[in-house]
């Protein structure tokens, strides 16, 4: 079995020992996403809504370096340090996505890497 490394510079730098995604045959694992912005590797600033954007957006970025896109999603990881904003991460995931949704889990947890309110991560496998 062929584990390929995913990178691309259009989504945040691993900020640990860990890859931006690992693909292995059609299917891709995607690390977590913090709302980091790529170029700069900071908090994007403003509400809940821009940090989930930002989240998304980077999950895109390492979807399509993989060869994929978000489309091709059919597992969803959500992490929230204040479950409040359930409603809010499926309001912009309907914005993102289209049904069939993925499989999708959300967990509320203490807290998150450089103090980030939202951490994603994701499986999709690509298409034939």
């Amino acid at each position: 079995m062929v584990h390929q490394v995913i990178n691309t510079p259009h989504a945040p730098q691993a900020i640990g020992t860990y890859s931006q995604a690992i693909k292995v045959d059609k299917t891709v694992y995607l690390s977590g996403q913090i709302p980091l912005i790529p170029s700069t590797m900071t908090l994007v600033s403003g509400d809940m809504a821009s940090q989930i954007r930002q989240v998304f957006d980077n999950l895109r970025a390492v979807a399509q370096a993989a060869g994929g896109d978000l489309t091709d999603v059919v597992k969803l990881n959500v992490f929230l340090t204040d479950l409040t904003h359930f409603t809010l991460v499926n309001e912009i995931m309907a914005e993102y996505f289209q049904p069939p949704y993925p499989a999708r889990a959300a967990v509320g947890v203490a807290a998150l890497p450089k103090g980030a309110a939202v951490e994603m991560d994701a499986i999709l496998v690509l298409p034939t």
